[in-house]
């Protein structure tokens, strides 16, 4: 996630909590016989929150429904669009890379995943491979997808990606380490009529 996202979605998630614990709080007391507050729209606990008169008022309007109903559809739809997007697993998309002068720079995440991939597809065995990476800008981690040939032994095919392409990766963008989680799977070949 980058730091403006996260900047904003924290930002968004205290003022939902602040005003739900405010209105929850206040509908608590309320209940509770405390004094109701200046701005409350009711004035004492037997107070409804929506009298016979409030709730029937746009009954006759052809519009209210319809309008009430998109609304609300609406704030599911971007509530489920918040939460898809916080549970995502985000792609890095800079690295920082420490260049040794204090000054240090940034590689593109897309540029070092691509490399990934090209290497660790040119191993011999490999039919296709994938990487991402997610993590911190300081502490990347790969998630590398490999499809294996039939008849490639996987040991192998693992060693030569963490020795070849992720040793590589990991010296490129000058880093201590590089944890990874690789992925193999098998290629399945459709069978082919003979005659």
């Amino acid at each position: 996630m980058s730091p403006v996202l996260r900047v904003v979605n924290r930002v968004l998630l205290a003022l939902v909590g602040l005003v739900l614990l405010v209105l929850g709080g206040s509908v608590l007391a309320v209940g509770l016989g405390a004094p109701a507050p200046s701005w409350w729209i009711h004035h004492d606990r037997h107070d409804v929150l929506l009298d016979d008169a409030e709730r029937t008022r746009w009954r006759d309007a052809g519009w209210w429904w319809p309008v009430v109903i998109a609304a609300l559809a609406v704030l599911v739809l971007l509530a489920l669009w918040w939460l898809i997007a916080v549970l995502r697993r985000h792609r890095l998309s800079e690295i920082l890379v420490d260049t040794g002068d204090g000054e240090g720079a940034t590689l593109r995440g897309g540029a070092l995943e691509d490399a990934l991939a090209d290497e660790a597809g040119e191993v011999d065995g490999v039919d296709r491979a994938r990487a991402h990476l997610t993590g911190r800008r300081t502490a990347p981690e790969a998630h590398v997808r490999l499809s294996l040939e039939p008849d490639v032994d996987p040991g192998t095919a693992l060693h030569d990606v963490t020795s070849g392409a992720l040793s590589h990766a990991r010296d490129a963008a000058g880093l201590s380490s590089l944890p990874a989680e690789v992925r193999l799977r098998g290629v399945r070949h459709r069978p082919e009529r003979v005659s």
